[in-house]
């Protein structure tokens, strides 16, 4: 398996098929004589934003921390939370257990519901 091309980027979906965003980064840990580990697949917008640039990551934290989103920290699913790589990398957990969706929320709450015909 090329973990860059078919991991990176992909749809993260989780136990039930539910959405959750992308892969935006893979985190590996090194270990004293022994192989590298694939650790965690990381979704945020900063993790993306960290891609592009550094200072682009700082720019973007800035910016969820100023309008009031609760984390701007990325969040990580262990890499044992895989359970296929297809189309779509199914994770086992749920979705609405975990912070994956925290920023998707604050908007549907501080911006959506203002906009008329908003939820």
């Amino acid at each position: 398996m090329d973990v860059i091309r078919d991991v990176l980027d992909n749809q993260l979906v989780d136990r039930n098929q539910r959405k959750m965003g992308k892969v935006d980064g893979i985190v590996i840990e090194l270990r004293d004589g022994q192989p590298p580990r694939l650790a965690y697949i990381e979704t945020g917008a900063t993790t993306l934003a960290r891609r592009l640039h550094p200072r682009l990551e700082r720019w973007v934290a800035a910016w969820q921390s100023k309008w009031g989103a609760k984390r701007s920290e990325p969040f990580r699913i262990p890499w044992s939370k895989v359970r296929d790589i297809g189309i779509d990398v199914e994770v086992d957990v749920d979705a609405d257990e975990t912070a994956a969706l925290a920023y998707e929320q604050w908007l549907r709450d501080n911006v959506v519901k203002h906009i008329p015909g908003g939820r």
